[in-house]
């Protein structure tokens, strides 16, 4: 079997707040809701950029990151969902085709809280959010350099074979957003951090996994503990990939 190359990151610094930042899988809506009524009462339009999501409420605009290709596009919530675990926010079929995923289905990604219901999505938008495909494309590593110059790091890394249960987190392209996450992780929760290093479409990929469960049931009271601040986080059976 296809072995999978995994990190230990043990981090000792001060805890960064996410609290406005979200990862986990999106999908899109399919052709056939086209016309129909969203749960705010608006009808969808797949060339609107909108999206559907549990618990944000309505109007708010959100900035969706791919983890996989680093684009970025800027949605109003409009509607709920996804109702599947794992998906964290279902996108026009428009936005998703910016994100570059239709022909994947799903998508690891990044969701930001940036704007509310009296904000245009023309004034919270950002020229990155207009320009990521050329962006992402010449320069994917273009966000790491701009990390703090006083911003540092102290890491033991070491290969691992994992065969227990872990919580996934979400993924990441960028380092920088990775490595502050998982000092959070580790600070907040004292438990291990674990980095699995995925390729999708030729690129590679950071997922952040936490804790090393021998049972699944705790493993799972782990993820309902944190699932308020992480909706997005699933179970992990690390003994399947032996």
């Amino acid at each position: 079997m296809q072995k999978y190359i995994f990190a230990c990151i043990f981090l000792l610094l001060t805890a960064f707040s996410f609290a406005q930042v979200q990862t986990g899988k999106a999908s899109f809506y399919a052709d056939k809701f086209e016309g129909r009524r969203t749960a705010s009462g608006v009808k969808y339009h797949h060339n609107k950029p909108t999206a559907a999501h549990r618990h944000l409420p309505f109007g708010t605009k959100v900035r969706v990151t791919n983890l996989a290709n680093n684009k970025t596009t800027v949605v109003e919530i409009n509607d709920r969902g996804p109702f599947v675990s794992g998906r964290i926010i279902d996108l026009s079929k428009s936005s998703a085709q910016k994100l570059g995923y239709i022909g994947l289905g799903v998508t690891d990604v990044a969701i930001e809280v940036i704007g509310g219901d009296n904000d245009a999505i023309a004034d919270v938008s950002t020229p990155t959010d207009a320009d990521n495909e050329e962006t992402a494309t010449s320069n994917p590593d273009a966000a790491v350099a701009q990390v703090e110059p006083l911003e540092f790091y102290e890491l033991n890394i070491n290969k691992v074979e994992p065969d227990w249960f872990g919580v996934q987190i979400g993924s990441f392209q960028e380092l920088a957003n990775l490595i502050r996450l998982a000092d959070n992780l580790k600070a907040s929760y004292q438990k291990d951090v674990i980095v699995q290093v995925k390729v999708i479409q030729d690129i590679k990929v950071y997922t952040l996994v936490v804790g090393k469960f021998k049972a699944r049931d705790k493993a799972e009271k782990f993820r309902d503990k944190i699932s308020k601040q992480y909706p997005g986080s699933f179970i992990v059976d690390f003994s399947q990939f032996q």
